[in-house]
């Protein structure tokens, strides 16, 4: 494999491009950015990073506060428009049918329609060149109730998350596996004696199948059509001795 070296850039991907929610509930804005991430587990600390030409800039600098929500594929053509579209021109909410609901800890609304919203409270601002990255706590999470199992865990792929990659928004693909498979052995057991039984030669399955009729009494002594053709050589010379 050959590698080309290019210039840095911004080329990490895929990322969310999370629907950032601000001002109150009476006033509220939205924002798509797909510069964020976590920080931290403990305590669970998250960021955004934002210009400072965007409208949605001032009033989290302001409050302090904003709601991090997760688009699906049904919300992909508002995450679009919010991403494009400025709150000083137009409400963003009212264009797209988008419900602003009230948060448990912050004065910023939360997106009803988004199956997770995440409360943010700003630590600090620091500028980084074309970007002020908010570093902020998230102090509440708000999940939608239909993606809660009956055991109480939140099955969050059912909502039919979206990713961003290189300028274009795509669905997320197939599970590979669950955080920690690779070192499960009853698990590396299965797909060993899987992968095992994929290679398994036809031939030997044959033989299988014809020893055990003969050993149940299923039928006569099997001929030279039903016999695997390697093996067919060896009974015609046994024929003739």
């Amino acid at each position: 494999m050959t590698k080309i070296t290019w210039k840095p850039g911004t080329m990490l991907s895929p990322l969310p491009p999370a629907m950032i929610s601000c001002g109150t509930l009476e006033h509220p804005n939205v924002m798509t950015a797909a510069w964020t991430g976590i920080i931290s587990s403990e305590p669970p600390m998250t960021y955004v990073s934002i210009r400072p030409s965007r409208f949605s800039h001032g009033l989290i600098k302001e409050s302090g506060e904003f709601v991090i929500n997760l688009p699906t594929l049904s919300l992909i053509t508002a995450c679009d428009y919010c991403g494009v579209k400025s709150g000083r021109n137009t409400d963003k909410f009212r264009d797209m049918n988008l419900t602003p609901a009230p948060c448990s800890q912050v004065k910023a609304p939360q997106i009803e329609e988004s199956p997770l919203s995440m409360e943010c409270r700003v630590r600090s601002i620091t500028n980084f060149g074309t970007h002020d990255m908010f570093l902020a706590e998230i102090i509440a999470v708000n999940v939608d109730e239909h993606y809660i199992d009956d055991k109480g865990r939140l099955d969050l792929e059912k909502a039919g998350l979206v990713a961003y990659a290189h300028g274009h928004y795509y669905t997320l693909g197939r599970n590979l596996g669950y955080f920690g498979f690779s070192v499960n052995k009853k698990r590396l057991k299965k797909q060993q004696k899987a992968q095992k039984a994929k290679t398994e030669r036809p031939a030997a399955k044959s033989i299988r199948k014809i020893t055990a009729a003969m050993s149940a009494g299923k039928g006569n002594r099997p001929t030279a059509a039903k016999m695997p053709r390697k093996h067919y050589g060896k009974q015609k010379s046994a024929q003739k001795a």
